[in-house]
């Protein structure tokens, strides 16, 4: 152990990233940057190559400041995960979705976790990043890191550290972000903790593995069930003639006793969608129901259904229907000023429309082509030229560079379901 720890303090140690996508790269530039030579291995042979070219397609790292750390020689991108033979620690950051009946899907785990066993040596250090359910670290990994014969804590270190990316936040990123570990051993803690002790700036030791993993749930589940309890309030108050984002407000002058969340048309990311669904599917092998978890995703989900429905009634209102329509949707990434489509609720609205016969289009400046469920097509400018070619717009996700005031005068009904234009009114307007 004393040894590892000697070799991550003098920046000896050789680190490898198993998967390159947003949690992956920021995770290997930044040891990079911080003196350590890192291998990121994905089986995407674009993303390997894009790496190696000093390319990067993650809005929160640079081309600049990849290509810094490739030409220094700190990091490189390989297909070859014969590799992982010739590093000493290993951070497992592979995508973790949700089967079609919402049961966790563990499967990139699993397959990350056997091409290191096949490369497997004595003193290696593996972490597990990936959001997932409590004990899958012991209970998936670890036996299969083991079958070779070699005990954790003394022949290899094993532990879980949650990721806690936030994509195009300027203020909080890889290094201030305060790090979560939990080990299956005390010495799997130490080791884990003094590898990142060596880039975050805070490090948070805890007391197991299974407390790391459930850490992150509850971080997403507290969202989740909050969010779903605000889109609540938002439906009722539709039903009721009050406008919810002044109900809002005005609750947020109390100085203690309350924490301002927003109701919108769904949630996306691959986070509060999905994380709550990992611990409410581990609580019921425990034989506990996660009452919340499953209320607040009803909630939640039934939210693209709520703003179909109020695109209907704004249509039937103006002696129009859904069929034969031109409807826009400004902004299909699921949050302002990224490219980041993973469970956007506007491609689900996107899709409805296109199923009640609606013809779709679609704005969002960070975002260059995506596939939707329904045909569709890409606007490049909100000039009230274009806008006034269309019976409807709906704003799902509203950009700070964007004068979505502009909408207003164009001549269609506009649907507000991020309250993008508070404070202004009009006929045409029509909020969540």
């Amino acid at each position: 152990m004393q040894q590892m720890i000697s070799k991550l303090k003098s920046k000896e140690a050789r680190l490898g990233v198993l998967g390159l996508g947003y949690v992956g790269l920021p995770l290997a530039v930044s040891f990079a940057k911080a003196g350590f030579h890192v291998v990121g291995f994905d089986l995407d042979e674009d993303k390997v190559a894009a790496v190696n070219d000093g390319d990067s397609y993650i809005i929160d790292i640079s081309s600049e400041e990849l290509a810094g750390v490739v030409k220094s020689g700190h990091l490189k991108a390989s297909t070859d995960f014969s590799e992982l033979a010739d590093v000493d620690s290993v951070n497992i950051c592979v995508p973790t979705p949700l089967g079609k009946t919402r049961d966790p899907d563990i499967s990139y785990i699993q397959s990350a976790v056997g091409s290191i066993a096949a490369s497997m040596h004595s003193g290696l250090l593996v972490v597990l990043e990936s959001t997932t359910y409590p004990g899958t670290t012991e209970e998936v990994i670890l036996p299969i890191l083991s079958e070779n014969g070699l005990e954790v804590g003394k022949d290899f270190f094993l532990a879980f550290s949650p990721e806690r990316v936030d994509p195009g936040n300027p203020t909080f990123n890889t290094v201030n972000i305060p790090k979560v570990v939990g080990g299956v051993t005390p010495n799997c803690t130490e080791v884990a903790s003094n590898l990142y002790s060596q880039v975050m700036e805070t490090v948070v030791p805890v007391s197991s593995v299974r407390v790391a993993e459930t850490v992150k749930l509850l971080e997403n589940t507290f969202r989740s069930v909050n969010i779903g309890l605000v889109n609540e309030i938002a439906l009722m108050c539709s039903a009721m003639d009050i406008d919810v984002w002044e109900v809002i407000d005005g609750a947020a002058t109390k100085p203690f006793g309350f924490m301002p969340f927003y109701p919108g048309p769904g949630l996306g990311g691959h986070c509060i969608p999905i994380d709550p669904f990992y611990l409410s599917w581990k609580a019921k092998q425990a034989g506990s129901e996660a009452r919340f978890i499953d209320l607040a995703g009803q909630v939640n989900s039934y939210m693209p259904k709520h703003v179909l429905k109020l695109v209907t009634s704004a249509l039937n209102e103006r002696r129009k229907s859904v069929n034969g329509s031109k409807i826009l949707v400004v902004g299909v990434a699921y949050k302002p000023g990224i490219d980041d489509m993973r469970e956007s609720p506007a491609l689900d609205i996107l899709e409805m429309i296109g199923n009640l016969g609606g013809e779709t289009a679609w704005y969002d400046p960070h975002v260059e082509t995506f596939l939707a469920g329904a045909p569709t097509q890409k606007i490049d400018d909100l000039s009230p030229e274009t806008i006034s070619g269309f019976d409807a717009v709906v704003i799902v996700t509203p950009h700070p560079t964007v004068d979505h005031t502009v909408l207003l005068d164009a001549g269609p009904v506009v649907i507000d379901t991020r309250n993008a234009l508070k404070g202004h009114e009009s006929p045409d307007l029509i909020k969540l």
